[in-house]
């Protein structure tokens, strides 16, 4: 048998874990943007039809656009929408939008 100073330590050690492990999950977590309520915005993503032209890549034989971070080539339908142009810094969709490259990523530096 423990001696009643040893058994009265533990039983304050396992004591105070457990209240430090039930106060855990109230705990926020420090590395999170202020006032983060856990929610994602899922469905506004998937409802917003907003289109960012990334990037274009071509040569002769094909061309690529970058759009919303996805690759599409000539033809392809992005959010619905066909693809019926890839030009150097823009692309053209069947509904008559012209996505067009940020400035920044098209000018060169000292022209």
């Amino acid at each position: 048998m423990l001696p009643k100073k040893i058994s009265a330590l533990l039983i304050a050690f396992l004591c105070s874990t457990i209240g430090f492990s039930s106060n855990a999950t109230a705990l926020r977590d420090p590395t999170l943007p202020g006032n983060f309520s856990g929610k994602t915005d899922v469905e506004t993503d998937s409802s917003n039809n907003t289109l960012v032209l990334n990037s274009v890549v071509k040569n002769n034989a094909s061309a690529y656009a970058v759009i919303n971070n996805q690759i599409f080539t000539l033809g392809e339908r992005v959010k619905g929408v066909k693809i019926v142009e890839i030009a150097d810094d823009s692309v053209s969709l069947a509904d008559g939008r012209k996505l067009t490259m940020f400035q920044a990523i098209t000018d060169f530096k000292g022209q």
